[in-house]
């Protein structure tokens, strides 16, 4: 498996990041002075190539337990970068000052589809680095997300019912946030090293406040009396530049404060022997 992870650093990786070079160097549409949400998918777009060139630099560093979780990290912010282009190039080539732009809706749940399961899917890779999760958990974790998700994506595309795909959404996230604060996702979390634990109540955190913009979006621009466009597409711009890079950064943290721990834990024991 360790060699495995040692090929994604050495061809995988490079490959990636110079295939998102493209997108960087392609400027949609003329940006206009007042246009400050087509200002955010700019800079949320070359944020999340940043993001991107850290995770999976810093994937080659740590140890190979918790490459995994970095390199996983990266695909999420390389996955938002390169729906975000797109995104942007939506936005700011309908922008009508006074009126806004077109809101992207099929380009944004295409990334969520594919980058919400993976960042869930992070509970269960830093907890099952210390061995402190069932391999159940992964599986719960996936099928809530993709519940979630989907409903939305139905609701705001009106296949069914606004207020019955809201409930449906809801239940699914109202299960994720169940399993990390009270369920199978963090029943053995007290067996974790404190840096695991005090990354992993942050990320949850993330979840519960970070993630609760995305159903406020969702009634304040498809249910009930709707919000302009930019609000609405401010409001999703900014959960998602938060919420992605620092969902990563937490698991850095959690990868690099590890590894201090068990540096700091032999030259203990180097010290004691010593004496």
């Amino acid at each position: 498996m360790s060699n495995f992870f040692n090929n994604i650093g050495r061809y995988l990786i490079p490959a990636s990041l110079i295939s998102l070079i493209p997108f960087v160097a392609f400027a949609s549409g003329n940006l206009q002075a007042n246009d400050f949400v087509g200002m955010s998918f700019w800079i949320i777009s070359i944020g999340m190539v940043a993001a991107t060139v850290f995770f999976f630099i810093e994937s080659m560093k740590v140890d190979a337990k918790w490459r995994t979780s970095l390199v996983v990290a990266g695909l999420v912010t390389m996955i938002a970068a390169v729906h975000y282009f797109y995104m942007r190039a939506v936005w700011v080539e309908t922008y009508v000052p006074g009126e806004g732009g077109l809101t992207p809706t099929v380009y944004r749940y295409i990334d969520w589809i594919l980058t919400v399961p993976l960042q869930i899917v992070e509970f269960y890779l830093i907890l099952a680095v210390v061995g402190a999760v069932a391999g159940r958990v992964f599986w719960n974790l996936l099928i809530a997300s993709l519940v979630m998700l989907i409903a939305g994506y139905c609701g705001e595309v009106e296949y069914v019912n606004v207020w019955l795909a809201f409930i449906v959404g809801m239940l699914g996230w109202g299960y994720i946030l169940w399993a990390i604060f009270a369920g199978d996702a963090q029943e053995n979390l007290s067996t974790a090293p404190e840096g695991v634990q005090s990354a992993f109540k942050t990320m949850r955190l993330i979840v519960l406040v970070g993630w609760a913009i995305y159903p406020l979006g969702y009634v304040l621009g498809y249910a009930g009396e709707q919000v302009d466009s930019s609000t609405l597409n401010g409001i999703y711009n900014i959960a998602d530049f938060v919420n992605k890079i620092a969902f990563g950064l937490m698991i850095w943290s959690a990868a690099t404060s590890s590894e201090i721990e068990v540096e700091v834990k032999a030259e203990a024991k180097t010290k004691a022997k010593t004496k």
